[in-house]
């Protein structure tokens, strides 16, 4: 689950890492008054799920509270990246001498935290690593080992970070963000930029915080902050229905039964030149329920030309699933589109069988894999 900035940086607060002072305003009297509170010249900041905020004209400074009332009605309903404003965040405007990067993120390669530093912060981290990647700092820490004092060393020095009173508060922060990777079981916390003022204070300006889905339920707090209105509708309405679904970009929708095998599936029609146009799971299950919650799910989204089931029966039987489909085509309206099933393992060919006899001009069984996916990939055409 993503968090806006003004919800990370409430968690970089909870562990200490300083940010500036702040106020949240969905309309522009309210951002008038949080200027009022603050004091002085503040910064309007749109609230959006997506980078390119600066660019967009989604952050802007203000001299006073009146014009921060302005600023505000300029950006409230901006379209930033698919993106429609309808946050902003009033924080103090900083004077900035450096701008710096710090991050921490979990590397699914290595299975290990991975921290990353540079001095040449307040840019996008990738075109960093690929203009000048010897400035970008890299360390994986042991999980098992925790946070040792040495490795906020190794990153300021490696960094070349010479004022001692940056490295002391650099490396308080250091420690800080690890703890909240860990605190709030993160997939990522980012601090770009992470700023130096002229008085040689160090702060977070910004904040990108990701925590793993699977463990919100420690955290009821940070879950009840998952916006709805911004998920993609049709993952928000999977997420109602408990279809695990991932939307893509093509036209061959995916369903498979377990994780693994949908993304196999995936890889494989995008082998036999298709664009799979979702990643959807079926579970370890077969039921009519099921295919029916899946289906409705897929054909939510307008790109789908085509359909592929690809189910191995192991623990699920294919006569099941074979039933499950065709109770489900009864429920639905599905004529307009071609659904190829593929059966194999525990009563593969009585489901297909099943199949067959059902006469449904739009089911086009298949025994293979990957002559599944070459005529869903066919029939999408």
């Amino acid at each position: 689950m993503d968090l806006y900035e003004y919800q990370g940086k409430e968690l970089f607060k909870r562990v200490g890492i300083p940010v500036s002072n702040g106020r949240l305003a969905e309309t522009p009297e309210e951002a008038r008054t949080a200027a009022e509170e603050i004091g002085g010249a503040v910064v309007v900041k749109a609230q959006v799920l997506t980078g390119g905020r600066g660019k967009a004209g989604g952050v802007k400074l203000a001299d006073d509270p009146a014009d921060a009332e302005e600023k505000a009605r300029n950006i409230l309903g901006l379209d930033i990246n698919g993106h429609i404003v309808r946050r902003l965040w009033i924080e103090s405007a900083s004077d900035i001498a450096k701008e710096y990067y710090l991050s921490i993120a979990f590397d699914r390669g290595a299975k290990q935290p991975l921290f990353m530093f540079t001095t040449q912060g307040g840019v996008e981290i990738e075109q960093v690593a690929e203009e000048n990647p010897d400035a970008l700092i890299r360390l994986h820490t042991d999980p098992l080992e925790g946070y040792q004092p040495w490795i906020a060393r190794k990153l300021i020095y490696d960094a070349g970070v010479e004022d001692p009173s940056e490295q002391k508060q650099i490396a308080a922060i250091v420690e800080k963000l690890y703890r909240a990777f860990v605190e709030f079981d993160a997939m990522l916390c980012e601090i770009n930029p992470l700023i130096v003022t002229p008085d040689g204070e160090v702060k977070a300006l910004d904040s990108k915080f990701t925590v793993d889905d699977s463990a919100l339920f420690r955290h009821p707090d940070v879950a009840e902050w998952r916006d709805t209105s911004a998920a993609d509708p049709i993952e928000a309405f999977a997420r109602e229905k408990g279809v695990t679904y991932v939307k893509l970009d093509g036209d061959v929708g995916i369903c498979g039964n377990g994780a693994g095998l949908s993304m196999s599936t995936v890889d494989v029609v995008a082998h036999v030149g298709g664009k799979p146009a979702n990643f959807c799971d079926l579970g370890g299950g077969g039921s009519a329920e099921g295919v029916v919650d899946a289906l409705e799910v897929i054909t939510r989204d307008p790109q789908v030309k085509s359909i592929f089931f690809n189910i191995f029966g192991g623990i699920t039987r294919c006569d099941e699933v074979a039933r499950g489909i065709l109770e489900a085509l009864e429920r639905l309206d599905m004529s307009k589109y071609p659904i190829v099933v593929r059966l194999d393992g525990t009563n593969a060919e009585e489901g297909r069988r099943i199949l067959q006899e059902a006469g449904k001009p739009n089911i086009y069984p298949e025994a293979t894999m990957l002559e599944g996916a070459k005529r869903a990939v066919e029939l999408a055409k």
